[in-house]
């Protein structure tokens, strides 16, 4: 009997059949083997239960406290109680996934200590980080939510966890936000404080102009010469000469007046201009709001989610008994050949 012969036979319309009547005590007896191993083995004496928490944010739709109170700014339209949209979503994601609050994490709930790794372990943080990522899971909802999962052995602990993974998103936002914020506010407030002793030396000068009598220096110009032409005209020297002495001093001081008043002017307007972002630059640097809403908060889990018993005493029991099935199979129709050949060897 040729090789291809027994290959050529139907296989699913009769052999699977004839194979479980054939070996259905032996079937049996390897199912009730693998349930039972299934059921001991997946015990928590062997596979430890962990416990979910989860905790679902939604981002804020801008992180600047000064755009959204101060600015008079028409296109900034953001409300600071609007959800935010894929960017910031984004946005908290990475912070989520940041060392920053994995590490401050590690070092409050002592992991290393809790995972049980060794510190003596040569690879003792490669370890810890992957059972982090593994317990601590972050992702994007089907609207447009943060989701933050963590699995841990104690249920309390695996919600408090969670918890604070939502809280220190602020703090770690506004670390970020304030270096760059105080740089900011440092560079404004110089050339603000800068700009405001210059306009202050200024309105000194002018003063000391004014003590010389030089008030308005177009209006006494054309009033004192239109006094003097009249003077003169009467013949008053006197009078005469009391507005031409008036006259020098307008002369001497009236273009140092009319410039140290023109940049004055100028330099206001600019200082108006600085001091409002002198004033933004100032909240930025030393206010905080929150970054996030709390939708749901995590609590305590009173069931286990890992691992699921009923399902690996199932996928184990259908594993087992489908292997066991493809080798009595392979038994049943290459077994008959093999069992002839090995006669004919043998006469």
């Amino acid at each position: 009997m040729e090789l291809s012969d027994h290959v050529n036979k139907p296989f699913f319309s009769g052999l699977i059949m004839q194979v479980i009547n054939k070996y259905k005590k032996h079937l049996a007896i390897i199912g009730v083997i693998a349930t039972l191993a299934a059921i001991i083995f997946s015990a928590p004496y062997f596979i430890k239960p962990l416990y979910k928490s989860t905790v679902i944010l939604y981002p804020t739709a801008s992180n600047s406290i000064s755009k959204v109170l101060l600015s008079d700014n028409p296109g900034n339209s953001k409300d600071i109680l609007e959800f935010g949209e894929d960017e910031q979503t984004e946005q908290m994601l990475q912070v989520l996934n940041s060392n920053k609050i994995r590490d401050r994490i590690i070092d409050k709930y002592s992991l290393l200590e809790h995972y049980r790794i060794k510190k003596n372990s040569e690879y003792k943080m490669t370890t810890l980080y992957k059972r982090y990522e593994e317990n601590f899971r972050f992702r994007r909802t089907e609207y447009m939510a943060v989701k933050i999962t963590v699995y841990d052995e104690n249920p309390q602990l695996a919600a408090d966890m969670a918890n604070n993974v939502g809280e220190l998103i602020d703090s770690t936002i506004n670390e970020m936000q304030k270096e760059i914020a105080r740089r900011a506010f440092a560079i404004v407030e110089a050339e603000y404080l800068s700009l405001k002793e210059e306009v202050q030396q200024k309105e000194d000068s002018l003063t000391v102009l004014r003590e010389f009598g030089v008030h308005d220096y177009e209006s006494q110009s054309e009033m004192f010469n239109r006094q003097l032409a009249i003077e003169m005209a009467k013949g008053n020297r006197e009078g005469v000469k009391r507005l031409e002495q008036k006259l020098e001093v307008l002369a001497k001081y009236g273009g140092a007046y009319v410039s140290l008043r023109d940049a004055l002017e100028h330099d206001k307007k600019q200082l108006s201009e600085i001091k409002a972002k002198y004033e933004e630059a100032k909240v930025d640097a030393t206010e905080n709001l929150p970054h996030k809403f709390v939708v749901s908060s995590a609590y305590k889990a009173e069931r286990k989610s890992y691992p699921i018993r009923w399902l690996i005493v199932v996928i184990t029991l259908f594993s087992v008994l489908f292997l066991a099935l493809i080798v009595f199979g392979f038994i049943k129709v290459f077994g008959d050949s093999i069992h002839v050949d090995l006669k004919k060897k043998l006469k």
